[in-house]
């Protein structure tokens, strides 16, 4: 059964991290000045007020001068007691200091205000903060970033996604946080969550090999910021792989090398691209996972466990992955050993266990076929 994760708490909710990141913002671009002006403003008045109400109705003397002062900061707030002053002078200070304190009220209140429109507008226009934990981060956009997005959204392992790119409206639409900012600026990083993100898929925005070179640049910056963050990059020209790995990136899909490869053994084996197609679109009853192994699969042979997935679960397993080797078709002597994971087919993850993003260590770039013996 999938593990039970404690409650989150309130202050480490998305929305809380947010308003957090905007008030530090707004904070960092407050004139300090204005305010220790307005706090001695404020002193000063009700000194002087202090003052009068002393010299009309009260003794002279220092406690009747702290009385008085103690009173007027309290009529500012709204506070202050009416039968304190009794002479109609003393009553127009308290007027006038109770207007004063409506004025400070009201700045108060429009500054509140100003305060959640500007959340909202920039929030609006993706120049907030993510504020998610444990999601992932798409850098770019294009029509594999669209379809990635849905598939995502049907997935049964559900997981917060942020869209980093540069647009002037979120591209993924209502259910995906959305970032405006340039995936190369550690700013714009750091504002997706991405020190706090279980990975990075890099798209690039057009067919260029401008576009290659840009996504090389984003997976430098992601390992620079987030070196622990697994990186999953499209690339468009076969050539820039080398490129691509010698910025560290985890995975790389060269959609053009997988296209020819598959429309090659289509054109042997009539019926594969319908297949294949259906096993990475989720068709029915054929959705790819890479799970966790229940304990007692482990010390089994590969036939054993694959005899157990597919009575327990209604799971085909495609291969075993051991410390980022994948063994597809392994001999039949093949143990099962802990720490192990498998990638299978089924119609949903039932009681089967989705591998944790902070436990998946790097799929190999080259899965490993091991053949039968």
């Amino acid at each position: 059964m999938p593990s039970i994760k404690p409650p989150i708490p309130v202050t480490a909710t998305p929305l809380i991290r947010r308003v957090a990141w905007h008030i530090r913002r707004v904070g960092g671009q407050l004139d300090r000045r204005f305010f220790l002006s307005l706090i001695e403003g404020i002193v000063v008045l009700v000194a002087i007020g202090a003052v009068l109400i002393t010299l009309l109705e009260k003794p002279l003397t220092l406690e009747s001068m702290f009385d008085a002062f103690n009173w007027g900061i309290a009529t500012v707030l709204g506070q202050g007691d009416a039968a304190y002053v009794t002479s109609p002078g003393g009553r127009a200070v308290g007027w006038l200091l109770i207007l004063f304190g409506v004025g400070m009220l009201a700045v108060i209140t429009g500054a509140l205000v100003a305060l959640v429109i500007d959340f909202l507008l920039k929030e609006g226009q993706g120049l907030g903060a993510a504020g998610h934990r444990e999601h992932i981060v798409v850098c770019g956009w294009n029509s594999t970033a669209r379809d990635l997005i849905d598939e995502l959204k049907g997935d049964d392992y559900k997981q917060k996604v942020v869209v980093l790119a540069m647009a002037d409206k979120n591209p993924a639409g209502a259910g995906i946080y959305f970032v405006r900012g340039d995936a190369t600026t550690a700013e714009d990083l750091e504002r997706a969550g991405i020190d706090y993100a279980s990975a990075a898929l890099v798209f690039p925005a057009d067919a260029s090999d401008e576009a290659d070179m840009h996504s090389i640049l984003t997976i430098m910056a992601i390992k620079s910021v987030a070196p622990h963050v697994r990186t999953v990059a499209e690339v468009n020209n076969p050539r820039h792989e080398p490129h691509f790995q010698r910025a560290d990136v985890d995975e790389l899909l060269v959609t053009s090398k997988i296209a020819s490869h598959l429309l090659a053994r289509s054109a042997l084996y009539p019926g594969l691209s319908s297949i294949v197609t259906d096993l990475v679109s989720g068709g029915e009853g054929s959705e790819l996972y890479r799970v966790t192994l229940p304990e007692q699969y482990l010390g089994r042979t590969i036939d054993e466990v694959s005899s157990l997935l597919r009575n327990d679960h209604r799971a085909t397993l495609l291969s075993i992955n051991r410390g980022g080797r994948a063994f597809v078709n392994p001999a039949a002597d093949f143990i099962v050993e802990f720490g192990d994971d498998a990638v299978v087919v089924a119609e949903s993850l039932g009681d089967l266990a989705p591998l944790e993003m902070h436990d998946r260590y790097t799929v190999p770039k080259t899965a490993s076929v091991v053949p039968s013996a």
